[in-house]
């Protein structure tokens, strides 16, 4: 049962270290920054890179206001950039509806206004979901179970993931239980070197139930905190796949009934309304607890994450906006609808 990395206990907390540009762990010699900067940072880059370019909902929105009036054309033109977005017909009618209410009643008389108004209309939608992944270390291991579809960033998200436990003191262990995509064992192996995070697992092809299972009992011997089990990815639609997770999960069982404490789901943002396929059916199939967004650096106009917050309700525990350890962070709604609506430095102005 080969694993990546010694059995020592990982690291103390790091938090005041800056983390390296290639996601490694951090090093003492490192410069010192206080968390409340290390935040500031993320959510500067976030700024820059969601929604770049001209294709931001409040891109050249005041030329769109004849005489400085809002009125029914201004409502439309913003419906289609909701639309356009990935906001999705439901919830931007829902955003839509509570903004003509409003033009209506004549309170919305100029651009800062509107803007405050769209502001107050996606939070509304954001911020309940808008929980972080709480540990709870009176059930050790605390099991998180990650699933989604090749591709969304699943594996990466895992060793994000782990950097961050270990950095805030956790002790915590791997498993690689995606065993049928190529390289997926030796990736996650990669990241557990890079953490100095223990890795349970077998060769390629192996029963993912049997590996998770191993890595469960590893990790209660150990006492270990946190037990991240990756999990194979195909498409949401394969029932193969379903039925596997289904397995996964009555084999922690058995160690531990209340396991697993928290099935994550992986989204590449980028994948519009097909990322909402896939929560719905990764929901029904094995019960997600938490969302995590991934890849908003890229093509992704965000707006994925209102349509899949308002359809599912369930919590978004993490986005992602690049690939180091450091483009990984907590979701915070306010940040992320400042973001959408007025991008940082990298964006059109």
């Amino acid at each position: 049962m080969p694993e990546a990395a010694s059995h020592e206990d990982t690291p103390g907390p790091v938090t005041s270290i800056a983390e390296p540009a290639d996601g490694s762990p951090p090093s003492v010699s490192a410069a010192v920054v206080t968390e409340p900067e290390r935040r500031l940072g993320f959510v500067a880059r976030m700024r820059a890179k969601l929604n770049r370019g001209d294709s931001w909902l409040t891109y050249d929105l005041a030329n769109l206001l004849p005489g400085g009036t809002i009125d029914e054309g201004v409502l439309d033109e913003l419906e289609t950039r909701l639309i356009a977005a990935d906001v999705g017909i439901d919830t931007t009618e829902k955003i839509l509806g509570s903004l003509r209410k409003r033009v209506q009643r004549k309170e919305l008389a100029d651009l800062n206004a509107l803007l405050g108004a769209l502001r107050s209309a996606m939070l509304e939608i954001l911020a309940p979901v808008a929980q972080p992944l709480v540990v709870d270390l009176a059930k050790r291991p605390y099991v998180v179970l990650v699933v989604g579809v090749n591709g969304s960033g699943k594996t990466t998200t895992i060793g994000k993931l782990a950097h961050r436990l270990g950095r805030d003191g956790r002790k915590v262990m791997l498993a690689a239980g995606d065993t049928f995509r190529a390289a997926a064992i030796e990736q996650l192996q990669v990241w557990g070197e890079r953490n100095a995070v223990p890795v349970i697992a077998q060769a390629a092809g192996a029963d993912p139930a049997a590996v998770t299972f191993d890595a469960m009992q590893a990790a209660q011997a150990r006492g270990t905190d946190v037990l991240i089990a990756d999990t194979a990815g195909r498409l949401h639609t394969q029932g193969n796949l379903m039925e596997e997770l289904k397995k996964v999960r009555r084999v922690l069982g058995r160690l531990d009934p209340t396991a697993p404490h928290e099935v994550l789901l992986v989204l590449d943002a980028g994948q519009g309304q097909n990322a909402l396929a896939q929560a719905q059916q990764f929901h029904q199939a094995v019960g997600v607890s938490g969302l995590v967004m991934t890849k908003l650096d890229g093509t992704a106009k965000g707006g994925i994450v209102l349509a899949i917050a308002d359809a599912l309700k369930l919590p978004i525990r993490f986005i992602g906006i690049g690939e180091t350890a450091a483009d990984f962070d907590v979701f915070d709604a306010g940040a992320f609808v400042d973001a959408v609506l007025r991008p940082g430095k990298g964006a059109a102005a």
